[in-house]
């Protein structure tokens, strides 16, 4: 069952993709809206869950099975020697990406950068910036993969380092992203970025759910592992101070997105108020009686995201 949810999630990624591209009538995108819903539905799978991204594309996967060797597999293979006017094209192909990223078109990013490396695949520049373009489309796996060709092509390249880093994080290989930052600011070492999100990911690799891992007994670092109660917790801090967020929200789950909820279930509209206001009342509760707790929650919160602040600079 594992393989046919990876499976469905190659799918839905290269559905989504088609959908973001543009260039389809409003039935074709429907049409593909529909498609993915019902392959979330019935395998149980979203964009989500990055954990489920394997090492190549499904475009790649195709052009493998059909005896066409993928694009990074060919620059590996094949060294070429580009001539001045392919140098300077790329350079203005990379630059028109960077454009696009600012403009947060990283579809268009991502073609931008393919096109320049087509044209210049020794340039790791090019492969560390369609990483960082990967990255904010949620496809990890292609960030991954686009660092480790501008390691291999410059092994002193900090920022492929730091990359690296920030796309295994968000795939939750905390340890092998550790490795990463580290060699990152051993390259450059004046980098905060750097430092702070290794922090994190030593941070979040050493947790480990305990009965007494946190205040009062909670276990507070499986407690923020969990994706649907840092979903109720966000809820009730919301409907403390705003009683219209908890209609909106409620409204919102309601209507289909259900953050707290397995995939493919549909539970009533009710019930998921009733959650809510159950959330809210136990949120109150613990702001009274256990005020430290709340607050190293919300710090928690606020400090376990790392930062692409210094990876969104395009070279």
């Amino acid at each position: 069952m594992a393989d046919q949810k990876r499976l469905a999630y190659s799918i839905i990624q290269f559905l989504h993709d088609q959908l973001q591209n543009g260039g389809l009538s409003p039935d074709a995108q429907e049409s593909l809206e529909v498609a993915i819903q019902c392959l979330e539905t019935a395998f149980g799978v979203s964009l989500e869950d990055q954990g489920l991204a394997v090492s190549r594309t499904l475009p790649e996967i195709f052009e493998a099975a059909a005896g066409k060797e993928p694009e990074h597999i060919r620059a590996n293979s094949e060294p070429v020697t580009p001539s001045e006017d392919d140098i300077a094209e790329a350079e203005r192909l990379k630059t028109e990406g960077n454009e696009q990223m600012k403009a947060e078109n990283f579809e268009a990013a991502v073609s931008f950068y393919g096109k320049a490396i087509e044209l210049n695949p020794s340039n790791a520049v090019y492969f560390c910036n369609r990483a960082a373009a990967y990255s904010k489309l949620g496809n990890y796996a292609g960030a991954v993969r686009d660092c480790e060709r501008a390691i291999g092509i410059d092994p002193n390249y900090s920022k492929a380092y730091g990359r690296m880093g920030l796309a295994l994080s968000s795939l939750n290989k905390h340890t092998e992203a550790v490795v990463y930052y580290k060699k990152a600011l051993e390259l450059d070492p004046d980098n905060d970025t750097y430092k702070s999100n290794l922090k994190i990911a030593e941070q979040k690799m050493k947790e480990t759910p305990s009965p007494t891992g946190g205040p009062g007994g909670f276990d507070l670092a499986g407690l923020l592992n969990n994706p649907g109660f840092m979903s109720m917790i966000w809820v009730c801090f919301s409907t403390l101070s705003n009683d219209s967020s908890f209609h909106s929200m409620s409204g919102m789950i309601s209507g289909g997105h259900n953050p707290m909820g397995a995939a493919g279930t549909s539970p009533s509209t009710n019930d998921l108020a009733s959650l809510i206001q159950a959330g809210q009342q136990f949120a109150q509760q613990m702001q009274q009686q256990n005020p430290e707790l709340i607050e190293q929650l919300r710090s928690q919160i606020r400090s376990r995201t790392p930062s692409a602040s210094n990876e969104d600079q395009q070279e």
